[in-house]
């Protein structure tokens, strides 16, 4: 794509047409861009559209298109194309800084994000003059790019916060710390400056206590891993200014920059070397009373937000992003003085909580803040512990959890109008479902009804809140494994369960409610068959939500639990009545085939998992229905995005399980097509584990003579690949392969179309890969089907008695019973480099494994074998019974003494002797 007038017009139209809310002029559209993004120069377009564009509308989507562009495709993944072509790297490495800077805010802060993105992957090998050029930009004296610069550098440095010590980190903080530290130091000093110099002007004050914000939080980040020499060289600059802002009281300012020196404090009370600055008595109590009790309270913007912006709200409260905010700094910093001080600390603030419950009590309409502000600081004083799992893991034994419960947080949920002090009953849930593992089980059972009411709320944070409780309670464990509150005690209320939760789906703000999505998901699966009678009814609002969300999907949480508890409807119904997959299919093939045809890329994987589940539900035949697109899974641009390639292996292999020698009779043309596949899979580190489920159950499940034609073009390509690029987990899945061959077709096939590829080319297989490397095979069906395999070779090849093949007849056989008797080597070459296939960039080409979706463990060899053991005992024996003498003198001559007793055990259980 040249970089012309033509090319910036067309594109223009293209992302104009993405905005349109009808999806036959906005899908095409994607498709387009989709379809030119791997093009040089796109990438230099869309930043030419968003600097020089005269639509403003036009510029924004460019540098969204843009960010999103840089998201998918800027890592380069191994096996797979690099997507952004060297040139273009380097022009956007050159340009992008100059024109994150000088961008209005809302483009700034999509280049900024790009920017992180690149540096992530770049940063600071193949960028070495990011920081350099970004530093540069403080001098300006233009908060706009200081901010720019300030914000930026915040989202590199931030991950240093979570990332382990390691010296390669140490390194990259050293070099950040040399470029960076000093310029920041000036900068904070500068703004502090000028914050004195317009005290009296609101607007200015607001740019500069943005940067102080960053600033701040850059500081934290750059201190996290250890105290740097330059920073506390320079302690005293920073500690005068902060303590300057932690006391300042300008009326004009209600900042972010409190919550990061509240959360600096935090972090400093709960390093033992500095637990002697707060043990004086009135120390603490004065950061009781004057740091934490006002910044407790339930703000204007905290109401806003609970009001208006809900979504943000929950965000912030329930998944902790809330780490700006004074009350979570609050927090955070009681629970870092109980560390040392939870006697004292307890005691202070039990008062505050009492005072401020009776100022409730004495007007509830008016003083409700009071009671919300109590059960804050009762959360955060009784919270040691917690994890998302299972809530307070440990709580401060000085706060009577349960009384508190009963006294102050029962009342709400039990209030008959649900719509009423909502943030007080937000509050009331919250509780609930945090001090879950503390409180008792019968509490927890009284609230499980009230929790049903609270789904009808109005409010969104509040029937959000009353989801995601029943959610966390129904996960909870009780004795021998089993889920704490069971069935039987939510059969009572199971139908009002599953009525409120669907109706709450249709509550304003709540069609794509994720917590909704997920609790209706969970009660599925705890109710079990109690929900078959109300699945008729179910399905079709489920299908229904489906079509909606499909045509424009964006909560891929919402989604994922969409499809999970499809998966579970089906799952359940069908173990109790087999022959209801037709309805099932009734309901969803015509939703299915929309998605399909219209290539919605997001839910192709999880329609071919709820798909796979159908098919593998059919006893042995495949419907006509299913083969009509048998054809279509093998079009190679399906194949080309990563996300799709777990679930399409696992629909073929319920194809070819259901119906291989349908395939082979009646779409025999497509053999080379799904061969084909295997092909592209098995040449890819990071999908050949994949290709090999394909191969084995195209080796298992066709007819023999359909491909007799392909066997041996199959194990040179192998062979290749094993020459070629030879990783532990492709020998795993070659072994397993090779000997599942040897067990479909015999061992004496496998020797000859090993030896008609290449003379003596078995024996070269069985010294360097089979003998060396089978401790490597991991999995309890794999080990037996290498076992099985390996048992045919020694005593079903007359290859391995009586050519040059039988030296190593000892060996193999040792190798199978260190198979049998050895741990498991888990050692890999120190070179190898493992590909973690989830680390795969991008929603896009993501993949969603649908837990309820999950695909029983197959053993190809079933009960034909019971105990591999067994089997060679009397395999050994059988053979020794046609050649007398020659087995016991190979084994006496050069088996070891260990191997030989394991053996010895193997024959006396089989009840067996050698001859």
């Amino acid at each position: 794509m040249e970089l012309n007038d033509a090319n910036l017009q067309t594109l223009t139209e293209f992302l104009r047409k993405t905005l349109d809310p009808d999806p036959t002029v906005r899908r095409p559209a994607e498709k387009f861009l989709e379809s030119v993004e791997g093009n040089q120069n796109y990438p230099l377009l869309l930043l030419t559209l968003l600097e020089k564009s005269q639509d403003s509308v036009i510029r924004v989507c460019a540098a969204v298109t843009f960010k999103n562009y840089i998201k998918r495709n800027w890592r380069i993944v191994e096996d797979e194309p690099n997507k952004i072509s060297d040139p273009d790297r380097t022009a956007i490495k050159a340009n992008i800084v100059n024109l994150m800077l000088s961008s209005p805010e809302q483009i700034q802060k999509q280049l900024s994000d790009a920017i992180s993105i690149i540096g992530r992957e770049d940063f600071p090998q193949k960028w070495p003059d990011l920081l350099t050029e970004m530093v540069t930009r403080f001098r300006s004296g233009d908060f706009h790019i200081i901010n720019g610069v300030l914000h930026t550098a915040h989202s590199l440095f931030k991950r240093y916060r979570h990332e382990f010590k390691s010296n390669e980190l140490w390194t990259e903080i050293k070099l950040v710390l040399d470029t960076f530290a000093l310029p920041l130091t000036e900068l904070f000093k500068a703004t502090i400056e000028l914050c004195q110099t317009h005290a009296s002007d609101v607007n200015a004050l607001k740019v500069l206590f943005s940067s102080l914000t960053l600033i701040s939080k850059l500081f934290y980040s750059l201190n996290f891993q250890d105290l740097p020499e330059f920073f506390e060289d320079n302690m005293e600059t920073w500690m005068t200014n902060f303590h300057c802002l932690l006391t300042l009281d300008n009326k004009l300012l209600q900042t972010d920059l409190v919550s990061n020196a509240i959360q600096f404090l935090a972090s400093v009370c709960e390093r033992p070397h500095y637990k002697h600055l707060f043990e004086d008595q009135n120390t603490l109590t004065s950061i009781c009373e004057k740091v934490i009790v006002p910044n407790m309270e339930f703000r204007s913007a905290d109401e806003e937000a609970f009001e208006d912006n809900s979504e943000e709200y929950i965000r912030r409260d329930l998944e902790g992003s809330d780490i700006d905010t004074r009350r979570r700094a609050a927090c955070d910093l009681v629970r870092g003085l109980c560390k040392f001080f939870e006697g004292p600390v307890t005691a202070i603030f039990s008062g505050y909580v009492n005072s401020m419950l009776a100022e409730y009590a004495k007007n509830p309409r008016e003083n409700w803040k009071h009671k919300d502000a109590a059960i804050y600081l009762v959360t955060s004083l009784a919270s040691k512990a917690q994890t998302q799992k299972h809530g307070i893991t440990q709580a401060n034994e000085l706060v009577n959890l349960t009384e508190f419960f009963v006294n102050h947080i029962l009342p709400d949920l039990k209030s008959p109008n649900v719509n009423e002090f909502p943030v007080l009953k937000a509050d009331a849930i919250k509780y609930v479902m945090i001090f879950r593992s503390q409180l008792p089980k019968e509490q927890l059972l009284q609230a499980v009804p009230l929790l049903l009411t609270h789904l009808q709320a109005e409010s969104i944070v509040e029937h959000t809140y009353a989801a995601h409780a029943l959610e966390r309670l129904f996960t909870m464990r009780g004795p021998n494994n089993t889920t704490l509150i069971s069935p039987a005690e939510m059969a009572p209320f199971t139908e009002q369960l599953l009525n409120n939760l669907f109706k709450a789906l249709a509550l304003p703000g709540s069609a794509e409610n994720e917590y909704i999505m997920k609790a209706i998901m969970r009660s599925f699966s705890l109710l079990q068959e109690a929900i078959v009678p109300y699945i008729p009814t179910l399905i079709g609002q489920l299908t229904h939500k489906l079509l909606l969300v499909s045509k424009n999907p964006s909560k891929p949480h919402f989604n994922h639990y969409l499809f999970e508890s499809l998966c579970l409807s089906v799952r359940i119904t069908c173990k109790a009545n087999p022959t209801t997959v037709n309805s099932f299919e009734e309901a969803l093939f015509p939703v299915f085939t929309d998605i399909l045809q219209n290539d919605v890329q997001e839910f192709l994987p999880y329609v071919f998992q709820v798909m796979s589940l159908l098919l593998e539900m059919y006893s042995n035949s495949i419907p006509s229905s299913y083969m009509a697109l048998f054809p279509h899974l093998l079009q190679p641009v399906l194949w080309d995005r990563t996300g799709n390639i777990p679930p399409l292996v696992r629909l073929l292999q319920a194809y070819l399980q259901k119906g291989g020698a349908v395939i082979a009779s009646s779409a025999a043309d497509k053999v080379s097509g799904l061969l084909g596949v295997f092909q592209k899979l098995i040449a890819s580190r990071a999908n050949d584990h994949q290709g090999f489920y394909l191969l084995s159950s195209i080796i298992e499940h066709m007819p023999p003579e359909s491909i007799t034609q392909y066997r041996k073009h199959i194990f040179i390509l192998l062979f290749q690949r094993l020459q070629n690029s030879k990783t532990t987990k492709f020998i795993k899945g070659f072994l397993v392969f090779v000997n599942l061959y040897c067990v479909k077709y015999g061992a004496i096939a496998l020797q000859e179309i090993f030896d008609s590829i290449q003379p003596k080319m078995f024996g070269m297989v069985l010294e360097k890969v089979v003998i060396p490397e089978v401790q490597k095979v991991s999995g309890a069906v794999e080990k037996k089907i290498c076992a099985v395999g390996i048992t045919k070779i020694l005593t079903e090849c007359p290859a391995m008695m009586d050519t040059e093949y039988t030296k190593l007849w000892t060996p193999l056989l040792q190798a199978l019973i260190g198979l049998f008797e050895l741990p498991e080597d888990d050692s890999t070459p120190d070179d190898e480099h493992f590909i973690d296939i989830e680390d795969t960039p991008g929603y896009q080409t993501a993949f969603s494994q649908l837990a309820f979706a999950g695909k029983k463990e197959h053993d190809p060899i079933g009960d034909a074998v019971g105990n591999p053991k067994i089997l060679l005992a009397q395999s050994l024996h059988k053979l020794s019974t046609a050649c007398p003498g020659r087995v016991p003198s190979m084994l006496s001559t050069s088996l070891n003494a260990e191997a030989l007793q394991f053996l010895q055990g193997y024959l006396q259980a089989a009840t067996v002797q050698l001859v």
